[in-house]
């Protein structure tokens, strides 16, 4: 058996080389150590984390990880409680946690998924109004108005009026406080959280942060008076859930519950549009033969343009590229066993490095050449390609997310003509915790097939 290796250069520098450049991080880990390798980048206590980057130890990993040998606690992921709340599913444990994902995972599957096509298409439209022809504009900032307006309009029930514009400037305010990869050291080194005064940035952060529970907390209190059996956005569901014993979620659970699908389902959505929309229009290629397949589909109907298989491929090609989320949760070793020759000793936190496996020249031909076509030719295994997490932390509104990434695109590419006019490279960067891409620039050049 052979000892896991790593870089032995301080826990300080080391978190802030995967603050500042995750990818270098990370790379220059695997030419030196190869598939798995120490990882000493958590800001929060001296553990160290051991990055696994292989398909099949990464399945032993996440098949067994309700069992005695591993289990998948969420005090490892205290990084994002100052973001989500301490009652965010991410970080609980155990029955806690298993009783907070049944009562969260019902809104985002079958007959309900239906009910958000509509929305999403028609929110894309309204968005793609306002691309003046001959304007060039920031891909991501519309993005995020996309995917802001269907996670208030969905997930929140708020379609107009005022507290739908306070909490939509609000929430923008908080998230884009973390979205440079200098602005995220705010989220690996806690100190720069505390408030100091009107100058430090901690103040700041508790200040918005303030005014977006605020809302929020109106929002629950109003909407608990209230007859929702009607409604069909997350919220009242939520409202309604109980679990086996009659009981459902309190206030801080429901803002902590809705604050984390906001973040997982706004963000990470918005980076994985703004990446697709850079491959798409700098690829005149990848454009014409998704403008070919969209012409035999029905615009219609939402769900008809979700089953286009090359617009599929082009989706999962943009996510395998540079997966927003980079890791996986990590999960805790209770006992001592061994992992593909390497002792993994009791008390280790193991993480599935996405990214790392999403490149992994064994799996992928040419891993870092955008190929859509891969998709086409080959079916992934669940541990090949991973970009939502797999085993019991699998990321509850994967199914929404993927309806999402589909419609919007659908709805661009058939109600506006645009096309890329960056000058620079577009290359991969920190955002927050997430992958995220340097600007992408487009112009509207006029109507699609039916604008």
């Amino acid at each position: 058996m052979s000892t896991i290796q790593g870089s032995t250069t301080p826990r300080a520098i080391q978190t802030m080389q995967w603050a500042l450049n995750p990818i270098g991080y990370m790379e220059t880990n695997r030419r030196r150590y190869g598939d798995f390798f120490t990882a000493p980048i958590s800001p929060l206590s001296d553990d160290s984390f051991v990055f696994v980057n292989h398909p099949e130890a990464l399945q032993y990993i996440l098949t067994h990880d309700s069992t005695p040998e591993l289990s998948a606690p969420g005090e490892p992921n205290r990084i994002v409680e100052p973001l989500l709340g301490s009652r965010s599913l991410i970080l609980l444990s155990g029955a806690d946690h298993r009783r907070h994902r049944k009562l969260v995972m019902p809104p985002f599957h079958g007959e309900r998924l239906k009910v958000y096509g509509e929305l999403i298409c028609n929110i894309t439209k309204e968005v793609a109004a306002t691309w003046q022809p001959g304007v060039s504009f920031v891909a991501r900032q519309s993005m995020q108005t996309i995917t802001m307006r269907v996670i208030l309009q969905a997930v929140f029930g708020l379609a107009q009026g005022e507290r739908y514009e306070q909490l939509q400037v609000s929430l923008t305010q908080r998230l884009d406080m973390v979205s440079s990869p200098l602005a995220s050291l705010l989220l690996f080194f806690p100190f720069l959280q505390k408030d100091l005064g009107t100058w430090s940035p901690g103040h700041r952060v508790q200040q918005v942060s303030g005014e977006c529970d605020r809302i929020i907390y109106d929002e629950i209190r109003e909407r608990r008076t209230q007859d929702n059996s009607h409604r069909t956005d997350v919220l009242s569901l939520l409202l309604a859930a109980r679990d086996d014993q009659g009981e459902g979620l309190d206030d801080v659970s429901l803002r902590d519950e809705l604050m984390t699908l906001l973040v997982a389902g706004h963000e990470t959505t918005a980076t994985a549009l703004t990446w697709a929309l850079y491959w798409i229009y700098s690829r005149p290629d990848i454009y014409q033969r998704l403008m070919e397949e969209l012409k035999s589909c029905d615009a219609s109907d939402p769900l008809a343009m979700t089953r286009l298989p090359y617009l599929n491929a082009v989706c999962n090609e943009t996510l395998r590229i540079y997966p927003v989320a980079m890791l996986t949760f990590p999960r805790q070793a209770d006992q001592d066993f061994e992992l593909q020759g390497h002792p993994i000793a009791a008390g280790t936190y193991l993480m599935g490095c996405i990214y790392l496996i999403h490149q992994h020249p064994e799996v992928y031909q040419h891993p870092q050449e955008f190929n859509p076509d891969r998709f086409l030719e080959k079916t992934y295994s669940p541990y090949e390609f991973i970009p939502f997490g797999n085993g019991v932390r699998r990321c509850v509104g994967s199914a929404l997310a993927q309806m999402e990434l589909n419609l919007v695109l659908a709805t661009i590419l058939l109600t506006r003509s645009l096309e890329f006019v960056g000058k620079q490279p577009v290359r991969p960067q920190r955002r927050g915790l997430t992958l995220g891409s340097s600007p992408v620039m487009l112009q509207c050049s006029g109507y699609g097939a039916i604008g």
